[in-house]
């Protein structure tokens, strides 16, 4: 949801976002019907006022006429709510004045890369090709159980797929987040409240029978935890961590990334979480924060990378800031993405009904941000493929070797 007020006080500003977002909306024709909203409810309360003075003089004929009134002013007032309200949730936020302008993924900037890429002296082989050499993958058998994009991991594929996340969990515990465990069933409005419906349905998947819905990120009931409740100041910030599985339809994907393990339905991740005061210097801090945390966990796990700052077309209608992460994968002699970081302003808390009450005793709106730690098994491509031998073998992390006993070589 967006603040009608600020929009009309900003309103070239605003417009120009929902250009640079690639969003075509008629914001004058919302702010119209919020005037009219305006006007029906001072009607409705004025015609109330003459009902309730008609009461009092014992004219009850006009009482009842004014009730007849009433009742019209307040079809159309529910109507012209509820339009609004749905025009509401596809309105974009504004942006971070440091978000590049563009039109599209191709205009995102790198911002910072660190590793070496790997100079391999003897011809690679894909993730695939490794780990079904090494018995730690079986697509076969998890196509044959639930459909393209299924997989089993097996053997010291699942055991390297449980170290990396737990790794990874310990790290961002031991900085001080506080760990949930979430439900991954969800109903519809905790999609609507993180911005993911309306919009989003098509790739996401509906227990029908049920009305519920399976999370695509622990980012849903994260954000959404505290909904619907009135938070003091000095409980803020709130910072939290999940392990969850998450659950994509990956819909107008279809024939892109078949292979392996990049893009499935099913996989595991460690979400970020923070919950902080309407204060843009201290988002900016968190947002830093979050993605740090990110940076330095692949550092650990030696994994060649880049950050890249999302361009204007690029971001989400609700996002303000927002950084991916992408990890050198051999096979594709290419970047790809394995983690984002976003900061919102009120976007997510307004829908969640999500406030704090500030030192002076004003009811505000929270600021919320969300980062990937790590997903898997897309973080095992980048893993498995820079560190392979010539011999087909794996060299596991050292910071991942507790996990395997202090093995050093998967093979």
């Amino acid at each position: 949801m967006i603040d009608l007020k600020k929009v009309r006080e900003h309103l070239e500003e605003y417009k120009q976002v929902c250009i640079n977002k690639n969003v075509d909306i008629d914001v004058d024709n919302i702010l119209n019907l919020d005037e009219q909203r305006k006007v029906l409810q001072q009607d409705i309360d004025a015609k109330k006022n003459e009902q309730k003075l008609a009461g009092k003089s014992g004219d009850y004929e006009k009482a009842k006429t004014m009730k007849v009134e009433i009742q019209n002013l307040e079809e159309q007032y529910t109507a012209v709510v509820e339009e609004l309200h749905a025009l509401n949730l596809k309105m974009p936020d504004f942006v971070h004045p440091d978000v590049p302008i563009g039109k599209s993924e191709d205009d995102n900037v790198v911002t910072e890369t660190w590793g070496e890429i790997p100079d391999f002296d003897f011809e690679i082989k894909d993730h695939v090709e490794l780990m079904e050499g090494l018995d730690m993958l079986d697509v076969k058998r998890g196509v044959k159980l639930a459909g393209a994009r299924s997989y089993f991991l097996k053997g010291a594929g699942a055991l390297l797929e449980n170290a990396v996340l737990q790794y990874t969990f310990e790290k961002i515990v031991n900085k001080g987040y506080q760990v949930l465990s979430v439900p991954n069933i969800v109903n519809y409005e905790a999609f609507r409240g993180t911005g993911y419906f309306p919009g989003g349905e098509e790739d996401a998947y509906q227990l029908e029978r049920d009305e519920k819905w399976l999370i695509a990120t622990a980012e849903i009931p994260l954000a959404g935890y505290h909904s619907d409740e009135l938070l003091t100041e000095e409980e803020l910030p709130k910072k939290y961590v999940a392990m969850s599985p998450c659950y994509r339809r990956e819909a107008g994907t279809y024939g892109k990334d078949t292979r392996g393990l990049y893009r499935i339905h099913q996989f595991q991740k460690v979400e970020q979480v923070v919950i902080i005061p309407a204060d843009e210097k201290m988002l900016n801090q968190f947002h830093q924060e979050i993605l740090y945390n990110a940076k330095q966990i692949l550092e650990d796990l030696n994994i060649p990378h880049r950050v890249l700052h999302l361009c204007t077309g690029d971001l989400a209608i609700g996002k303000y800031n927002s950084h991916d992460l992408e990890c050198w994968m051999p096979s594709r002699n290419s970047y790809g993405e394995t983690h984002s970081a976003t900061s919102f302003l009120e976007f997510q808390s307004r829908r969640l009904n999500l406030r704090y009450k500030d030192s002076e005793g004003n009811n505000k709106y929270c600021y919320t941000l969300n980062c990937t730690a790590i997903a898997s098994p897309r973080i095992l491509i980048p893993l498995i493929e820079n560190n392979q031998t010539a011999d087909g073998k794996i060299k596991i992390p050292e910071v991942l070797r507790k996990y395997f006993g202090g093995k050093e070589i998967i093979g």
